[in-house]
């Protein structure tokens, strides 16, 4: 979609695109951003050739991915409204209803789960950067790690609001479960990009 439409559509009053392919985007955003610092760091910074390269192909794969979950996002919560709009007259037609609604929420976690696990990678990758990268792009590759941290919080907020209308218990526990690990690895991340920043960027932040 191009951006233009995507934003329109984002500011219509309609459910699809939300804030889970807006978090898609976010990650999107900061994987162009980590490629791009990386590919100024590749005399300027120091690194071996061959890491900065890794970098920046890890994170064009995640940037053509998460540009995907833009659109998967938006379709997979128009498969729960959908499944809200299956009759219900009889006993057979409400239990097929609320099978189709919990499945439905179910599969709504797997691109916010996928957000998630990339825009890791993408702070892990801003993070390298900021120490090691560039000085003249710090702030390019401090960019790029707030915009995975805006996906990664987009993504936790998404897959926890459709975890509260999943009855499944052991899948909630799962999900919970991990959303505990990540929620631990962006804090750490985080932590260390911020404290980095601060040190040589503190008369901004």
């Amino acid at each position: 979609m191009e951006m233009k439409r995507f934003l329109e559509k984002l500011s219509s009053d309609t459910p699809t695109p939300g804030g889970g392919s807006a978090s898609a985007l976010a990650g999107a955003l900061s994987a162009s951003l980590v490629s791009m610092t990386a590919g100024l760091s590749l005399k300027k910074g120091r690194f071996r050739k061959e890491v900065v390269e890794g970098i920046r192909k890890e994170a064009l794969a995640i940037q053509r991915r998460l540009l995907r979950a833009v659109d998967e996002d938006a379709k997979s919560y128009e498969a729960v409204l959908n499944a809200f709009l299956l009759p219900k007259n009889t006993e057979k037609e409400r239990l097929v209803r609320t099978k189709a609604i919990q499945k439905a929420y179910r599969e709504a976690t797997v691109t916010p789960q996928l957000v998630c696990q990339h825009a890791i990678l993408l702070l892990e990758d801003s993070k390298a950067l900021i120490l090691k990268g560039n000085p003249n792009a710090i702030s390019d590759a401090g960019v790029a790690a707030f915009l995975a941290d805006a996906a990664l919080a987009g993504g936790l907020l998404n897959i926890g609001v459709n975890l509260d209308s999943v009855t499944d218990r052991m899948f909630a526990k799962r999900m919970n479960l991990l959303m505990k690990r990540l929620k631990r690895k962006r804090n750490y991340l985080m932590r260390g990009i911020l404290n980095v920043l601060m040190i040589d960027r503190g008369d901004i932040l």
